[in-house]
């Protein structure tokens, strides 16, 4: 998380100075839909090759609308919290200034949304860099009904205290009065501490996909 963090916080500028493409623009980078090789960062060695990554997610995400399809309808209030880098935007796979959306993931955030639930982000990245974040996920076609970022010293405390900050950001959501109905996420972090009742983990190769 923190090699994303950094990469992410360094465009900030770069993003605070020119205007967002529409959703469906011409990024420079390839997305599922888009047929094309993905850019990938980080350490190739370690992960798998990109058709594979979203060959792994697919059913769990299959498996995610079915309980949704069968929880949503009696549920008050409900919400599906999503971590944001490698769960929603294809962040380590493609990288640039409008990183795309996981089109298995986005299509479950469309659909939920259209069947009632509030759509909200918990990620581990700063909370300076929410506007950023959002606009990011908004271009890419994903509704957000509300953003959490970190404080400052989230990230200093290891997955320790991005654990802990991710199961408060759960807590204050169940405090409005919302239902957490479903937590997604790639990685321990985004699931542990509980304050949703299902979880859903994508693909983390043992940390090496922060």
């Amino acid at each position: 998380m923190k090699r994303v963090t950094a990469s992410i916080v360094a465009g900030v500028a770069a993003a605070l100075l020119a205007p967002l493409p529409a959703a469906g623009a011409d990024t420079g980078s390839s997305s599922l839909s888009g047929g094309g090789s993905s850019s990938l960062s980080g350490n190739q060695s370690e992960l798998p090759p990109y058709a594979q990554w979203i060959g792994e997610i697919t059913p769990v995400v299959a498996e995610a609308k079915t309980y949704l399809a069968g929880r949503l309808p009696g549920a008050t209030r409900p919400a599906i919290v999503f971590d944001i880098d490698n769960t929603t935007l294809e962040t380590t796979y493609n990288t640039g200034l409008i990183i795309p959306a996981i089109q298995p993931v986005l299509g479950l955030a469309t659909w939920a949304k259209q069947n009632g639930a509030a759509i909200i982000f918990v990620t581990g990245r700063p909370a300076l860099v929410n506007a950023y974040s959002q606009a990011n996920l908004t271009s890419v076609g994903y509704p957000v009904d509300a953003l959490y970022g970190s404080a400052p010293t989230t990230l200093s405390a290891g997955n320790a205290g991005l654990a802990e900050y991710k199961t408060a950001s759960r807590a204050d959501i169940e405090s409005k009065g919302y239902t957490i109905v479903a937590n997604i996420g790639n990685s321990p972090t985004d699931l542990s501490g509980g304050h949703a009742e299902r979880t859903f983990k994508f693909p983390d190769y043992n940390g090496a996909l922060n």
